[in-house]
């Protein structure tokens, strides 16, 4: 049988070091972002700013379980925590006043998964 999950090194690093900080910090957020991201490849999630910008309010971080597409605008200084994201994405996110940052980077930030909305 063809093997399902992902076959990224760096992708399969991410979900182990996620699953780490889950069990470590007694985060389930961490656990759940984990779990989406272990999907098929054609079950994985990708996001545009658009929605981002859209579900944003009140929350320091949007972790978004999969890749970010910058379809859409912007406009809020958010910190958006993400497996992976486009040039463009990156870019309207920085111009913002926002932060792209990687999910075990963002982990490390905040353990808990505070104040963090799940995007996807």
């Amino acid at each position: 049988m063809k093997p399902t999950g992902p076959t990224n090194i760096r992708l399969v690093r991410m979900i182990r070091n996620l699953e780490i900080a889950s069990r470590v910090n007694d985060a389930p957020i961490w656990k759940a972002v984990a779990e989406k991201l272990r999907r098929q490849t054609r079950r994985r999630i990708e996001v545009n700013l658009w929605k981002i910008e859209k579900y944003s309010d009140g929350v320091a971080a949007v972790v978004v379980p999969g890749k970010v597409l910058g379809e859409g605008e912007i406009t809020k200084p958010v910190i958006v925590a993400a497996a992976g994201f486009t040039r463009s994405a990156k870019r309207k996110i920085e111009e913002a006043g926002g932060k792209a940052i990687l999910l075990d980077d963002y982990a490390k930030i905040n353990p808990k998964g505070s104040h963090t909305r799940i995007v996807g």
